[in-house]
């Protein structure tokens, strides 16, 4: 099982990024998908999760109204779209599969290997 993310990059306060995650499971659609980040010196922390069929998102209160995360279950790939980005937004971006909807990382089973986005001031 692989997740691969792609998409980070060095952007200035308030310019958007689109972050990809492609998954190679083959029950794509039966996996809630999670974002987190984190930050040098920093835990892991939650950004938000999609539902598997993609109708419910859950979003942390520090990126709400400014992110969004969609998926696209024929090509098993999901999207954080991050727009009004902040400097603090700096971050390794990670995602994650997991059986269940839940804020935590030890729910989620399987995990990419992270995008850096760097937001400068």
């Amino acid at each position: 099982v692989q997740l691969q993310a792609s998409g980070g990059g060095l952007v200035q306060t308030g310019d958007s990024l689109r972050l990809s995650c492609a998954a190679s499971l083959r029950t794509f659609d039966t996996y809630t998908m999670g974002w987190f980040r984190q930050a040098p010196g920093k835990e892991r922390e939650f950004v938000g999760y999609i539902s598997p069929s993609g109708g419910s998102t859950y979003y942390a209160d520090s990126v709400k109204g400014r992110f969004a995360i969609s998926r696209d279950n024929a090509k098993n790939t999901v999207y954080l779209q991050m727009n009004s980005l902040k400097p603090e937004d700096t971050a390794v971006y990670f995602c994650a599969a997991g059986y269940s909807s839940n804020t935590s990382p030890g729910a989620y089973k399987f995990w990419g290997q992270g995008t850096q986005v760097t937001v400068s001031s």
